[in-house]
């Protein structure tokens, strides 16, 4: 295949990522989003088997590969999909240093020269640097996520100066491999030892309610890793579609900021989570909650006008999407207006709520996002929030809390809410939910799915 030809192949490729890219940026258009995004990479994939010689073993690796991804994303869970997320960042990110080194062991395979120029060296060191952090970044993520590891924040005197003072030897070090005439193994692999510490030290401090950036994040870095090593092998396509996962996982990081008040160079540098991590969810004060059954609650929402349901992890948990399903149809089949509210941050990673409701098939038009219908909830008779704890947390409206200046869903301005709860217990930030004792809540605890299900029984 001529160089024309495989250029416009991967042009055509890179067309269907950012029409992918535009698809999932609504649950609506998310389907054919995906289906673009499968068509731009056979297409890439295809192209780049052309021009190698060792397309037989390329394609039995892509076979185990694709083999063993198809098991496990049939066996896993949803409520697991977060954690999967994460270590599929890790792979990215390995497979990034990887290349790097083979490409130093022997450039002449990879079309470069014998003795590596110093803007390839360069390239390498940032695709190397980068991924070694996404990696071990990403597992430390996936061991808090799957609860192998707990997921407080790990936070220590100095650790802030520490991870400055690593990335400037790692830095030293890079420059030593920039600047060697030969190939510098010593100060390539100390390089890379430093970015595979670096990444655990970034994100240990950072708290398990937290975790939805710290996966934007990381995915940002797994498509900068793969575009510098674009660069250095010369390959347009790695550097298109790693810019793009790249930049769209920070511009997603940016947003998930925003809806957590969170200084986005904090998040970069992974210096946050850290703050109110030593927080009682206990004030001392005795405090009484009002607390109903699954009747109870059916009751109530059988006789309301508007209903606002907010999803929650609880939810996830419960697997309880589809007994939720059944709830909105049951209320909806009475004349009353139902409606969904998702906070940016609600679940383990980026639209973990959304994609629980689309597996349930509810339909889009009954699913808002925060700003959308945070100014109705003063108008709206009842609503039910489901496992969700922080982002429907009024302590954000209070100077001095942890959270103060978080956007959150205005929850506790309807007229009656109702919150399932397995227990009393606080949230992945540590704090008490001022929502739980006011006068207007009513408690219903238990499974969220045994309990929706009792509310569509006494409906």
């Amino acid at each position: 295949m001529s160089a024309n030809i495989v250029a416009l192949a991967y042009l055509v490729a890179s067309v269907f990522f950012i029409l992918a890219l535009k698809g999932l940026s609504s649950p609506v258009t998310a389907r054919r989003g995906n289906i673009f995004g499968i068509l731009g990479m056979i297409i890439a994939v295809g192209t780049t088997l052309t021009i190698t010689e060792n397309w037989q073993l390329i394609l039995g690796c892509i076979a185990v590969g694709g083999t063993i991804g198809a098991i496990v994303a049939k066996r896993v869970q949803m409520t697991a999909m977060p954690e999967l997320v994460a270590f599929m960042h890790s792979l990215v990110g390995l497979a990034a240093v990887f290349i790097a080194i083979a490409a130093i062991n022997n450039p002449v395979s990879f079309g470069l020269p014998a003795v590596l120029p110093m803007g390839s060296k360069f390239e390498l060191f940032l695709g190397t640097f980068i991924g070694a952090m996404t990696w071990s970044g990403s597992v430390i993520a996936f061991l808090k996520l799957s609860g192998r590891m707990s997921g407080a924040p790990v936070v220590f005197s100095g650790q802030h100066m520490l991870n400055l003072v690593l990335a400037i030897v790692m830095v030293g070090f890079g420059l030593w491999f920039f600047f060697s005439d030969t190939t510098n193994w010593t100060a390539f692999i100390a390089m890379t030892a430093i970015a595979f510490v670096l990444g655990f030290l970034i994100i240990i401090p950072i708290g398990g309610a937290d975790m939805p950036v710290v996966i934007s994040m990381l995915n940002s870095y797994s498509g900068w890793a793969a575009a510098g090593i674009g660069f250095s092998l010369g390959n347009p396509m790695l550097i298109i579609a790693g810019s793009l996962v790249g930049s769209s996982g920070a511009i997603l990081s940016y947003i998930m900021c925003k809806a957590m008040n969170r200084p986005f160079l904090s998040v970069i540098l992974g210096g946050f989570g850290s703050e109110g991590a030593d927080v009682s969810a206990d004030d001392g004060g005795q405090k009484t909650h009002r607390s109903g059954s699954a009747d109870d609650a059916a009751f109530m929402l059988g006789n309301a006008d508007t209903v606002v349901i907010v999803p929650g992890y609880g939810l996830a948990v419960a697997r309880a999407q589809h007994a939720v399903k059944e709830l909105a149809d049951a209320l909806q089949e009475k004349g009353i207006n139902v409606r969904f509210a998702i906070h940016p941050v609600a679940g383990r990673m980026p639209g973990h709520m959304n994609v629980l409701l689309a597996e349930a098939e509810i339909d889009y038009e009954y699913v808002l996002e925060m700003d959308e219908i945070n100014s109705d909830f003063s108008n709206t008779d009842v609503v039910l929030v489901l496992g969700a704890n922080d982002v429907v947390n009024p302590a954000a409206n209070t100077p001095g809390s942890p959270i103060y200046g978080m956007p959150i869903l205005d929850a506790h301005k309807a007229r009656t809410v109702m919150v399932v709860k397995r227990s009393m217990a606080a949230g992945y930030a540590g704090l008490d939910n001022e929502l739980f004792y006011m006068d207007k809540t009513m408690m219903v605890f238990g499974d969220a799915k045994k309990v929706v299900e009792g509310m569509v029984k006494g409906l």
